[in-house]
């Protein structure tokens, strides 16, 4: 039974996607903004604590939101894209709509951030109405 469920899991694509180049960065972006899925990223670094605890969160998060594309950026592995994005500290948290961020959070606070996420969600679903 735990086998059969793990096979259930892997045909599952990951719910939070590393992006690994400015080319991943473009790609995943452009996809989502095609199809109007909304992006919501965590800007983090190896080396800050508060970003790697937030790790389990916002794997945790991303399940609640199977309609929403997570991007997780390692801000030294990628420089380009947080420069671009004007990253400044992490964790940082950037939502992104239309390929535009709409809202931008600094710091671990779980609570804001499921907040920030669940407004920003709601604002598209009225937009749609």
């Amino acid at each position: 039974m735990a086998g059969q469920l793990q096979e259930e899991q892997q045909v599952t694509r990951p719910k939070v996607m590393k992006v690994d180049s400015v080319e991943t960065w473009d790609s995943y972006v452009s996809q989502a903004t095609n199809q109007g899925c909304p992006i919501i990223t965590h800007f983090t670094a190896s080396w800050c604590m508060p970003s790697v605890a937030m790790n389990s969160f916002f794997e945790e998060i991303a399940s609640d939101y199977p309609d929403v594309l997570f991007l997780t950026v390692d801000v030294d592995e990628v420089k380009e894209v947080a420069t671009r994005l004007e990253i400044k500290a992490m964790p940082t948290f950037s939502l992104i709509r239309d390929g535009a961020t709409v809202d931008k959070l600094v710091g671990a606070n779980p609570e804001e951030i499921r907040k920030r996420i669940e407004g920003f969600l709601q604002s598209k679903r009225v937009d749609v109405a």
